[in-house]
């Protein structure tokens, strides 16, 4: 009898961790990356793809709201030199990249010690503007991509005919 109930309890608990798997897996957006040299930086970004399916990027927030960037895992800088957002020195390493509405057409790109999901104003790092602009062609997934213009870094995110730029620096 011990044996069966070992058994049924091994068995249910495998069942369960298949189940999860299976259906995490279901779920989870294309993951993408974009990486580029600044200077003296290897500066990575690594951000979920969710797809557009029809909906409007630009009235799925509300003013104040903050948006992950992506889908599941939280949008990530990594850096192995300090950067620089605005005059706000960002410490090397791997930090939570946001992007704040502030107003209807008015961006910020904040980088965050926490997610969207936990995000308080105490977790801000730097806080810079977002330049907001319209693509021609719609993009279906979500899609970032940094890259090195005269010495700075430049990061556009582009989700329909969405596209939000802003700009750091590596910190001297």
């Amino acid at each position: 009898m011990r044996k069966f109930n070992r058994y049924a309890i091994c068995l249910a608990t495998s069942a369960l961790l298949v189940f999860t798997a299976l259906v995490s897996l279901a779920q989870a957006a294309e993951r993408g990356a974009a990486k580029a040299t600044i200077g003296a930086a290897s500066v990575s970004i690594d951000y979920g793809r969710p797809s557009l399916q029809g909906r409007d990027p630009l009235k799925m927030l509300q003013p104040g709201q903050v948006w992950r960037i992506g889908a599941d895992a939280p949008t990530t800088i990594e850096s192995n030199v300090d950067l620089d957002f605005g005059g706000t020195r960002v410490a090397k390493g791997k930090h939570i990249l946001l992007a704040k509405l502030v107003e209807p057409g008015k961006w910020t790109l904040v980088v965050s010690g926490k997610s969207a999901f936990q995000y308080e104003p105490g977790a801000r790092i730097a806080e810079v503007p977002i330049e907001l602009s319209a693509g021609t062609d719609s993009v279906e997934l979500v899609t970032i991509q940094v890259s090195n213009k005269d010495g700075k870094g430049v990061m556009e995110i582009a989700w329909g005919k969405m596209r939000l730029t802003a700009s750091f620096a590596v910190a001297k």
